[in-house]
This record gives C-alpha cells, structure tokens and sequence, in this order.
C-alpha cells in the first residue's frame, strides 16, 4: 500500500477527502456545459478548442505563479523527462479537444458527453492495475450500476438517430484520449502541483490545435468571444482545474464514476435546449449514475482489531 501511495494513487478502498469529491462534482458539472459553449461558438469546433486553450493559458499561468504551490517553486521539480511527459499530456489532451469537439457537431449532447468520459472505466481500471488490488464488493457494484446508467442513457439518444454513429465514434476516440491524459497528468501529479501542471499542460496543447483547425479548414477567428470565454473561463479554468486538483487526492474511480455527472448534466442541457427530451428510461440512467456517486462516497467499514487475550474487554454501558 505504502508504494501505491508513493506513487500518487490511492489504493482501492479509500475513497478520497470531501474536498476532492467537492472538485469533483464542481469540475464536472462545469465541464459538462463545454459541448453547449461549442455548438455556440462561430469558429469550426476544433478551432473553438484552440481558444479555449489560449484565453485560458494566461489566467492558468497568473494563478500558478501568483498562488500556493507557485510556477517558480515547481520549476525546480521538472526534469528533462518530466518536461517532455507534460508536452505529450498537452498533445494527448489536444487530440481529445479536436476529436470530442468535432464529434459534438454530429450527435447529441449526452452521447457527445458520456462516449467523451468512457474514461469514467479505463481510469478506475488503471488505478486498479497499479495498486495491484481488487475492488471490494460495494466499488465493484457501484461501477457496475454507473455503467449500467450510462448505457441506458446511451442507448435512449442513440435511438433518437442512427445518424449519431460517426458523431459516436469520434467522441469515443476523445474518451480514449482523456483516459490518457488522465494517466499522465495522476503520474506529473506526484511531483508538481496542480495549477502549474494544468498551465504547462494546457500551454503544450496550444500548437496541435491550432494545426489541427488549420489542416481542417476551419474558420479560426471568431466574431462573438462569449462562448469562447465561457469555454476557456468554465470548462478549462474552472473545470479543469478542479479535475487536476483532485487527481491528487481522490482514487481512480471516484474520479472515473464521478465523470458521469458530465452526461447527466449534459443530457439536460440537450433537454432543455435543444429539445433532445429525456423519457422515463434515461431518469432511471441517471438515477443509477447518482446511486452509484452515493456509494463511492462510503466508507469501508474498518473491521476492529483482535482484542489481546491479556487484556480485558471493556462492558458496554448500552
């Protein structure tokens, strides 16, 4: 145990402070108004990705040099190979962007949003891989429901168009790429604080985006900037940040189960928005989505220590 929490990862059992699930569930219902801000946005999607990158760098860069755990105090810590691990989080997070935001144009916003987190099994997946361990009963069950209500979510907007399937497919591509992501950032998350691994990563995922919007032909300046701010302000600053906080401090699959706030969230926001309505079956999906953040919460009951045969049990006054 004491070697998987050297290495930055929590071993299966704990779920991690109230303050990390808090960054959480803030984090993702912030993230989840990202594919809004991009179907908004007057730019080409991967295109919106790329501003939401640059608006977002110099707040991100202020705040790590300005705040607790500084830029200059980190910079000790980056070794020549801690360097060139961050450029390929910023290149792997540049892909999602590209591939998650062009995927958002082409299906609905709870599928856009849920194929976008399949992260939410991979990383548990990893982090059970690293600290060599099992999950216990009520981790293995909580998973099982989260991916159970995802899948009717899934299924329900699927229906609404088979047209989504190429839309699917590239937000698939995204949640692949995240899950990558996530396992290079818990990795840089061991040695370096979270506003300036989130700045330098955000920095290095600058350059592939915008060759990536060129190559594509999109329209790269915008006419209006509020979506592009709320994008940069919400889904980087904000949402991502609180992601990278706790990277730090909550289990692999807090944060995977927790990612499924995103497509409830973004599901309503389709709801509501777009009239992609939600029926009685994607409620059920959410509501095990829910149950499931409920049960990771819980504590494992600690079982008490064997009693020594030479000391006396004390009476219970109940």
């Amino acid at each position: 145990m004491a070697e998987s929490e050297a290495r930055g990862i929590t071993p299966a059992p704990r779920t991690g402070s109230a303050l990390a699930f808090l960054a959480l569930i803030v984090g993702n219902v912030a993230l989840a108004f990202g594919p809004l801000f991009v179907r908004m946005a007057d730019t080409g999607p991967v295109a919106a990705g790329f501003w939401r990158i640059t608006l977002a760098a110099p707040l991100l860069v202020v705040l790590a040099v300005a705040g607790r755990g500084q830029l200059t105090d980190a910079a000790p810590m980056m070794t020549p190979k801690r360097w060139t691990i961050l450029i390929l989080a910023g290149v792997a997070f540049a892909g999602d962007l590209g591939s998650w935001h062009l995927g958002i144009m082409r299906t609905t916003l709870a599928n856009a949003t849920l194929l976008g987190n399949c992260a939410t099994f991979i990383f548990p997946i990893y982090g059970f891989i690293v600290v060599r361990t099992w999950p216990s009963r009520t981790q293995g069950f909580a998973l099982a429901l989260a991916g159970a209500g995802a899948l009717l979510l899934l299924g329900r907007s699927y229906d609404l168009d088979p047209a989504n399937l190429v839309g699917d497919a590239l937000c698939l591509t995204a949640g692949l790429l995240y899950a990558v992501y996530f396992i290079i950032m818990a990795g840089v998350r061991e040695h370096v604080p979270p506003m300036p691994a989130l700045a330098l990563s955000t920095i290095a995922s600058i350059v592939p985006l915008l060759i990536f919007a060129v190559a594509l032909g999109e329209t790269v300046m915008p006419t209006a900037w509020g979506p592009l701010l709320g994008l940069a302000l919400v889904s980087q600053v904000l949402g991502q940040g609180c992601m990278i906080f706790a990277l730090g401090k909550a289990s692999p699959l807090m944060v995977g189960i927790t990612l499924l706030i995103q497509p409830v969230v973004a599901a309503t926001i389709g709801w509501l928005i777009y009239g992609e309505r939600l029926g009685a079956v994607d409620w059920i999906g959410i509501a095990m989505v829910a149950a499931a953040l409920v049960l990771v919460r819980r504590r494992p009951v600690v079982a008490p220590e064997p009693v020594s045969p030479h000391v006396q049990e004390p009476r219970s006054i109940a």
